[in-house]
């Protein structure tokens, strides 16, 4: 129990324990949840964004923040880590999730705000990011509709929006509804058969008994 318990806390991340960046460095995943094909797209798909029009976007991902800290302020710390200065900050995104609780935020430089408004912003975080999960923590699914989204927004491109969701409660009960009633309707089938294959015999019976005594005394 005393090991589990001093244990525990090294699962916590805090900025000081981030890496510093190094060039073409676009994903840092260490909670561990991109596999290495999608973490290769990702990273592809930023880098291409990069040297196409010189906004860059960074992916992070934590299992577990240091007590007290936020999404929001742990990611606002490394960006000022990363990017020092707002010069350095100006065509920078950063998108970061917590893994533990799927608390995500994002932010980025005032140069490309023209493009990815705050509204867009928050809706990638909360909506495209947030989507996949809702869905079974599909985090490679998550990653990948949020780089394609921000990749055509940042390239000046209108915006996609956040995936559709489609309802699955409202088709689920429905056929449950039609299963059930197909259900009753087979059940009341078999049982009107059973009182019928009861019924019908012992009334024939009853008739034939009461005709009988008229035929005998007809003889």
């Amino acid at each position: 129990m005393v090991s589990a318990f001093f244990a525990t806390p090294a699962f916590a991340t805090g900025v000081y324990e981030m890496p510093n960046l190094t060039p073409n460095t676009w994903v840092v995943d260490q909670a561990e949840v991109l596999s290495r094909v999608n973490e290769g797209k990702i990273s592809s798909a930023l880098e291409d964004l990069a040297k196409q029009t010189g906004n860059e976007v960074r992916f992070v991902t934590v299992r577990r923040l240091d007590y007290g800290e936020t999404p929001e302020s742990f990611t606002k710390a490394l960006f000022e880590k990363w990017f020092p200065t707002t010069e350095a900050q100006a065509n920078q995104t950063l998108l970061m999730i917590d893994t533990v609780t799927n608390g995500a935020a994002i932010i980025s430089g005032d140069r490309v705000k023209s493009l990815l408004t705050d509204e867009i912003a928050k809706s990638v975080a909360d909506e495209t990011l947030m989507a996949p999960l809702r869905d079974g923590d599909k985090y490679n699914q998550a990653f990948l509709d949020a780089s394609d989204r921000l990749v055509a927004v940042l390239s000046g491109e209108p915006d996609p929006g956040p995936p559709q969701i489609v309802e699955k409660v409202q088709v689920e009960g429905t056929f449950g509804k039609t299963e059930a009633a197909d259900k009753g309707n087979a059940i009341a089938w078999v049982v009107g058969l059973l009182i019928a294959a009861t019924v019908i015999p012992m009334a024939t019976y009853y008739i034939y008994l009461a005709v009988q005594p008229s035929s005998s005394d007809g003889q």
